[in-house]
C-alpha cells in the first residue's frame, strides 16, 4: 500500500486579472519548486486567464 507522501502539498490558484481564488490542486515540491501557472476559466473575468499559484 502506498504511503502518504509529505512532498505533495495543497495550492491555491489566483487569477493573475482579479485576483479571485476560484481552483486548488496539488504539486509535488520537491520536483516543482517555482509557483504553478496554468491557462484556467475565470468566472469572474468570463474568460480563460493565467492562474498563478498564491500561498
Amino acid at each position: 500500500m502506498a504511503k502518504k507522501s509529505e512532498a505533495r502539498i495543497i495550492i491555491h490558484l489566483a487569477c493573475t486579472e482579479c485576483k479571485e481564488r476560484g481552483y486548488t490542486t496539488t504539486k509535488n515540491k520537491r520536483n516543482d519548486a517555482q509557483r504553478l501557472e496554468l491557462s484556467k476559466y475565470c468566472p469572474r473575468c468570463r474568460v480563460h486567464r493565467l492562474h498563478r499559484e498564491v500561498k
